[in-house]
């Protein structure tokens, strides 16, 4: 069984997507992601939530997020998006980490390589949005079909 540590933030939920539209409502807002509630209402990726069903009952998996630091909510707010999405008992697989170098494991999937020291995670980095992982089907097929 493979260890995967999985991103929140543009790889399970839409961060960019809400960032824009908050924006775009408020424009005088610096840092939308301050705002109450914003990582709680973060709308799913597409079949970001089938995808980690099949990686949490196949694999040893855990949500590996980096904290806001305009937000100190947010390690609430993350907490709860996880519950209302996949259930109380994946909150013992949340880790809110601003250092994903510190992660041991096999795989990490992040949408970033080098924000929060994913570059230096020991085991293989999978960039999720990448020409070679662009979505969840690409990702899902290398783990069923390449992944021993």
């Amino acid at each position: 069984m493979k260890t995967i540590y999985v991103d929140m933030d543009d790889v399970i939920c839409d961060f960019t997507g809400a960032y824009k539209e908050a924006l775009k409502n408020n424009p005088d807002i610096k840092y939308p992601q301050s705002q109450l509630d914003f990582f709680r209402s973060l709308k799913p990726l597409p079949d970001a939530i089938k995808v980690m069903q099949y990686f949490l009952n196949f694999h040893n998996t855990y949500i590996a997020t980096a904290p806001s630091i305009y937000n100190p909510l947010c390690y609430t707010e993350k907490a709860l998006w996880i519950k209302d999405h996949f259930g109380t008992d994946v909150l013992n697989r949340l880790i809110i980490v601003p250092n994903k170098s510190l992660l041991k494991g096999d795989y990490l999937i992040d949408d970033r390589i080098d924000t929060h020291k994913q570059n230096e995670f020991e085991g293989t980095l999978i960039q999720f949005g990448s020409k070679e992982f662009p979505d969840w089907a690409s990702i899902i097929y290398h783990f069923v079909n390449k992944v021993k």
